[in-house]
């Protein structure tokens, strides 16, 4: 007995989901690590490094939960959480790639916003109708 199209679709889904929470775990632990490294009376662009990694470990948790734990939330608005959550990824992994020893948690902040784009592609367009054409 094979699955049928739509079991696949769910499976597919519901991997992507898995794989996409977690990468935001991972680059919410590397975003934090990095920021508890960072001094926060230290110069400018270390208290920078430091609020970004902050940040991005706090969306990303956020994205995680969500993923994890609320089945029932709307695709557009899932949708907004993972645009919101990849830019912030980007974002910081741009500032990581400036702090010495980032190099690690900018790779993953990189692999998250990857994740996030490619499950959103996933995730029917806002103005689909209701069989997803």
């Amino acid at each position: 007995m094979t699955p049928t199209t739509s079991q696949q679709e769910l499976f597919r889904f519901l991997e992507d989901r898995f794989v996409c929470a977690q990468a935001c775990t991972e680059c919410a632990r590397a975003c934090a690590l990095r920021a508890s490294l960072a001094s926060p009376d230290g110069p400018a662009p270390e208290a920078l490094a430091r609020r970004k990694g902050i940040l991005c470990a706090e969306v990303c948790d956020a994205t995680c939960r969500l993923l994890s734990e609320q089945a029932d939330l709307d695709e557009a608005s899932l949708r907004v959480q993972l645009e919101w959550c990849g830019t912030v990824c980007l974002e910081t992994a741009q500032v990581f790639d400036d702090y010495p020893g980032g190099e690690d948690a900018a790779k993953a902040c990189r692999e998250c916003a990857q994740a996030c784009a490619d499950f959103a592609w996933t995730l029917k367009t806002p103005d689909s109708g209701p069989e997803g054409e």
